[in-house]
Parts: structure tokens; sequence; C-alpha cells
């Protein structure tokens, strides 16, 4: 299938389907925020290294449908005034971005209303990348995330668990999106993964692709089941490995217009 053909798709069964989620959408919004606040003591103490998990990005950064995320129009120039600023036009999600709630649930909670609380997490890196370098459309699967808590412990209510499948290294290449046959072809989750990691009191998820879901994904599953229970989601995101796999703090910097579904944001870990 053609990705046009896809999007569009998509589109339609979005707007079938967003119906089933709002009843559950705001219970098990509560539980979330309810239990960030057994996630205080799992946070960082500081040594001072802050490490940006943000892509700088402009209107060559890879998207989901080719077009460009962000054009730049001068508003005012400094030659003429002493002072310049942009005029700009940002698709909400490109470059490193929140999926919120309202993405894939026509009454959920707009990037707005993200609780505050919910936006400073212990952060849980999962590393994808061998499993990545051998299928391009690998996926965290709940064996990985299993085998993350053997090592770590258990993971923290309230966390942001995020995929390191080293894809950020591809930004700047064609294959950060698509393969040689121009399909897309990227890591993402797995819905039996994310299935487990609500169950755990997870607060959010974050990628290092463009997509919650893998890019051979013909259903969005991850996005139609994690982000309409209450959660958001963090693609896009750069930096992975200069943080460890646990006790890192994630700040992130959600924007914050009314019904948005989500927006280019600055994330950072503080370790």
């Amino acid at each position: 299938m053609c990705n046009a053909c896809l999007i569009e798709d998509v589109k339609r069964s979005m707007l079938s389907r967003r119906a089933l989620f709002t009843g559950a959408a705001a219970t098990t919004a509560a539980a979330v925020t309810a239990g960030l606040t057994t996630a205080r003591p799992a946070l960082a103490q500081s040594a001072g290294r802050v490490v940006d998990l943000t892509h700088a990005y402009d209107s060559d950064f890879p998207t989901f449908d080719g077009n460009p995320g962000i054009l730049y129009e001068p508003a005012v120039k400094f030659e003429d005034s002493g002072y310049q600023l942009w005029k700009l036009t940002i698709w909400e999600h490109t470059g490193t971005h929140i999926d919120a709630p309202l993405h894939f649930a026509a009454d959920g909670r707009s990037v707005a209303e993200l609780p505050p609380e919910s936006l400073v997490c212990p952060l849980c890196v999962i590393d994808l990348k061998a499993k990545a370098a051998e299928d391009a459309n690998a996926m965290v699967e709940p064996e990985d995330i299993e085998a993350w808590i053997s090592a770590n412990g258990e993971i923290p209510a309230g966390a942001c668990v995020a995929m390191n499948s080293g894809w950020a290294d591809k930004v700047a290449t064609p294959a950060f999106r698509t393969n040689a046959e121009g399909t897309f072809a990227f890591p993402g989750f797995s819905k039996a993964a994310t299935d487990l990691l609500a169950d755990a009191g997870a607060a959010c998820i974050g990628v290092d692709t463009m997509s919650l879901d893998p890019g051979d994904s013909a259903d969005f599953a991850v996005h139609y089941s994690w982000l309409p229970s209450g959660r958001y989601g963090i693609e896009g995101l750069a930096g992975l490995d200069g943080v460890p796999a646990k006790g890192a703090t994630i700040f992130v910097g959600a924007p914050k217009h009314k019904l948005g579904t989500g927006g280019p944001a600055r994330v950072m870990a503080v370790v």
C-alpha cells in the first residue's frame, strides 16, 4: 500500500473508532495521575548533568507525510526595524513532539490539559538497537520489558518508558523514514508491551522514531490503545545514548495550546 493510501485509511479508521474509547479514557487518566505521587521517590537526584533529548528541526526534518513540518516567513527584518522575528507555520506532529490523548480520542485530553506532574517522570530506557539492526520494523515486546525489569527492578509508577533503537542517528537520511523501496520502516512498540506498561502504571512512552507504532503497522494499535487510555507519547527523541537505563528524570516541555492534539516539545533529562 502506498504511504498516501495508508494515511487516508488511518484517517477513516480514526473517525469510526474514536468513540469506542471515550468512556474509559477519563477513568484511566485519573488513575495515572493518582499514581504519579508514588513516583516522586524514584526521581533522580541531580548530579548537575542535563541531557538534551530533542532534535533541532527545520523544514528539512523528516515527517510522516513527507511535507515540511515547519515553515519560516520573515515578519520583521533587522535591517528595517532593528530587531527581527519570524512568522512560523508549524504542524503539531513534527520534530521531537508530544502525542496527546486527543490525537486518537475524540474526547481525550488536549496537550494543554496534561497534568504538569505527568511531565516530570522517572525515565526508563529500553535498548532495542540489536533487534532494530536486524529488523527495521522491530518492536519493543513484553519480553524486552521483562528483561529490563530483571536487570533494573520494577518500573516506577508514573514513569516514561523510552525505546532506544538507534534510529536517531539516521535522522538526516531517508532511512529514518522509509526503506529502499520507499515503504515506512522504523521500530516502535507492540500493543502487548504497552498494555503491560499500562498495567505497571507508566504515564508515557517515548520513541526515537516517527511513530509509537512500527513503520509497517497497518492498524496503529498502540496509538489506538495507549492514547485513548489518557496517557501520552513522545516521538522523535534524540540523545538516548547519553542517559542510563534507569535513574534519570525526564522533563517534558510540552506546548500548552488549547485543543492541541500534541506539538513540538523540548525534552531534557537530568542525570
